[in-house]
């Protein structure tokens, strides 16, 4: 968190410097993007889809730790009268049993999985669009500098009248961006 602030700090100042030397004027202007994200009809069907897709898959995670569980539970109570031949493969087929689950939860909710993939196809055309709604009423607002006031970046104080969060709605709306 201080690094975001000091970072912001070194932002700032090096604003100041750059423009203190010339006539140029520079103006903010903020969203906030889980307003505008909220308010999308295409991104609930989108959260919908992902929702659907990841229910689907930890209903099959969960079928798999059950069978996890139940093979456990065998073992233990027949641990005692096995053989060292039955016990050795009971072993590796509760390891193997572990290793599939952990590689199916890499698989569908690693960091390059198949979820993360799935939230890329869906969400970055949606994502795509509002980057040109919100360029289309920065220009047509002659604003120099758009922070998202809803993202990593903290914005302590904002001015409403630099607010371009429903403006970017409205040609979001209007369909008017290209």
């Amino acid at each position: 968190m201080n690094s975001i602030y000091f970072s912001l700090a070194i932002l700032f100042v090096a604003f100041n410097v750059a423009f203190s030397q010339t006539t140029v004027t520079l103006k903010v202007g903020v969203v906030d993007s889980e307003i505008i994200l909220s308010q999308l009809p295409e991104y609930k069907k989108a959260q919908e889809q992902l929702s659907n897709i990841v229910k689907t898959w930890q209903d099959e995670l969960d079928s798999l730790s059950m069978l996890y569980q139940e093979k456990m539970e065998n073992y233990r109570k027949q641990e005692a009268i096995m053989s060292e031949d039955a016990k050795l493969k009971g072993q590796q087929e509760i390891i193997k049993l572990e290793q599939d689950i952990l590689n199916y939860r890499q698989k569908r909710f690693g960091q390059q999985g198949d979820l993360a993939q799935k939230q890329e196809e869906l969400l970055n055309p949606i994502k795509q669009n509002i980057i040109k709604a919100i360029e289309k009423v920065a220009k047509e607002e002659k604003v120099t500098l758009v922070l998202d006031k809803a993202g990593e970046v903290v914005v302590l104080y904002s001015d409403p009248t630099y607010d371009l969060t429903f403006k970017v709605l409205d040609q979001l709306r209007r369909g008017r961006v290209k």
